[in-house]
């Protein structure tokens, strides 16, 4: 586990250690985008992480998906995170902001603008959504005309410029989960027949725009991107085909020089193998549910540069330092992960508080 602790350069930054807090929805926001009032202390209480990547961030009023997200895309935006970057930097930390389309995964009552998704196909993801009247049905999104497909690339493009702008370190393009970029990947959400539906080369094209266009506007080194290959969750089903989409995607990608690729591994082995093979840059792995004593073992292997916590690093601020004396952890408040106030965000106590020192 010790190399977990050496420093690791990453795009343009050498981080301090090789542990990464995962990217999680919060819902505090204020319901205009702008971060809520405690998530500057909130993300500096967790800055001795190598590096944070934040919770999904919408790019466009389109973006949205769930209640009370943040946005990066308006002047409002950019001073509420600038408040957050300042506080990481201060405690000597990393930090990219994670740029998150929802795409069909989105309640109308949830978005300013009141209208149902956007997506690539007008496939409904066969779930319901958390809004302020409770639980309801996604209804059937809107397909992108080609035009607004190109347009949503620009979205994301000026997103990263304003979240360079809020003094983020670079951004993460969240292209996994069932959101907006993944499902241009999978058969079950995009039946389109133009240049973005069809083949494994043209259901990849959207994905490798986003990265090209904003490595263009803030640097390759400054840009990143999410993966969960084989998800299949709220409706999206990557096919046959699915394992060959990603060999291309990240071979692709790799021509771009991105400061990693962060994998979010969801079991299939000889896939993660290729993409490591594949891969010439950084790579971030994230396995859901790894036991404590497996903590390490993906860097001390060589399969990963570097391992992302979700639960574990939202539950200890010094997830870092109980890791190095092999300290208990706090367990996760489930009742406090997404909205309300600072129980299950702030109030989790370091171990010297829980010690009483």
């Amino acid at each position: 586990m010790s190399k977990l602790f050496d420093p690791v350069q990453v795009g343009r930054y050498t981080l301090q250690n090789r542990l990464v807090m995962a990217p999680m929805t919060r819902s505090r926001a204020q319901f205009d985008g702008t971060p809520g009032e405690l998530a500057a202390e909130y993300y500096a209480q967790r800055a001795s992480v190598g590096l944070i990547v934040t919770e999904g961030t919408q790019p466009s009023d389109d973006g949205q998906g769930y209640l009370t997200t943040p946005g990066i895309c308006t002047d409002a935006h950019v001073a509420g995170w600038k408040k957050i970057t300042d506080a990481v930097h201060a405690k000597g930390g990393h930090i990219f902001i994670q740029i998150m389309h929802a795409g069909r995964m989105s309640h109308p009552d949830n978005t300013p603008h009141r209208r149902p998704g956007v997506a690539p196909s007008a496939i409904a993801p066969g779930t319901g959504m958390f809004t302020a009247k409770g639980m309801q049905d996604i209804p059937v999104p809107r397909a992108l005309s080609t035009h607004e497909v190109l347009q949503t690339v620009q979205d994301f493009r000026h997103a990263a410029r304003r979240a360079i702008e809020a003094g983020a370190d670079g951004v993460e393009i969240h292209g996994a989960n069932a959101y907006l970029i993944q499902q241009f990947f999978a058969p079950s959400a995009n039946t389109r027949t133009d240049e973005y539906g069809g083949s494994i080369e043209n259901r990849a094209r959207f994905a490798i725009q986003v990265a090209a266009a904003i490595a263009e506007e803030i640097g390759a080194d400054r840009t990143a991107i999410r993966l969960s290959p084989g998800t299949t969750m709220w409706g999206i089903d990557e096919g046959a085909e699915g394992p060959d989409l990603y060999r291309y995607l990240v071979a692709e990608l790799g021509k771009l020089g991105l400061a990693y690729v962060h994998v979010m591994h969801q079991g299939n082995e000889p896939l993660l193998a290729d993409i490591r093979k594949l891969w010439n840059s950084t790579l971030i792995l994230n396995r859901p549910g790894r036991p404590r004593d497996h903590i390490g073992a993906d860097v001390a292997s060589g399969l990963a540069d570097l391992e992302a916590y979700g639960q574990m690093a939202l539950a200890n601020p010094d997830f870092v330092a109980r890791l190095k004396v092999n300290a208990p952890m706090n367990d996760a408040n489930r009742n406090g992960f997404f909205g309300g106030t600072a129980q299950g965000y702030t109030d989790y106590p370091t171990l010297s508080e829980a010690q009483g020192a």
